[in-house]
């Protein structure tokens, strides 16, 4: 599917066979502040999720597309479209990278690829990302693709025992 593809990446729906690359993902506890999870997933539950992942994001409210390597087929990261809202044609990105395929350029494809997608085939009028404070990381790739911040939530996720703050980045059309 060309709408979904960059140079170097596919973006691509979960299949069965992602299984282990999900459940070693949601189960790392460095990812646990970005994800908001606070409890590990089992396996069985995550074949749950990936049963039901051939949802329509219509139905579902949301989209999680696995980022692969184009040329190897290997499993790079996630990127994820969240609170899908047809009705004011707004949706939130979140984007994970494996730490062995940071610093590639992969999460920058893979962006530039979901945003053609959500503002062409997904019809969407806008794209958020909130991103916490300390992520310079994130901060510098939404950037990057022309996310301006617009607001500062104070204090609003609590990580290690200190209170960090968000920003929320928008992308409009």
């Amino acid at each position: 599917m060309q709408n979904l593809e960059g140079p170097n990446i596919n973006l691509r729906a979960l299949e069965p066979e992602d299984l282990d690359f999900l459940y070693n993902i949601e189960n790392n506890e460095s990812f646990w502040e970005i994800s908001h999870t606070q409890t590990p997933f089992s396996k069985f539950i995550l074949r749950q999720y990936l049963e039901n992942a051939h949802l329509d994001i219509f139905e579902a409210k949301q989209l999680r597309l696995l980022i692969e390597d184009k040329s190897t087929k290997r499993q790079l990261g996630m990127i994820d479209v969240f609170d899908f809202n047809p009705q004011h044609k707004r949706a939130g990105i979140g984007i994970l990278i494996h730490p062995d395929f940071q610093q590639n350029g992969y999460a920058s494809e893979a962006l530039s690829v979901l945003i053609n997608y959500a503002f062409s085939h997904l019809n969407l009028h806008q794209l958020y990302a909130n991103i916490t404070s300390d992520n310079a990381k994130s901060i510098s790739l939404f950037t990057k693709h022309k996310f301006e911040k617009v607001g500062v939530k104070k204090e609003w996720i609590l990580s290690e025992g200190k209170f960090k703050d968000e920003i929320l980045f928008q992308l409009i059309k």
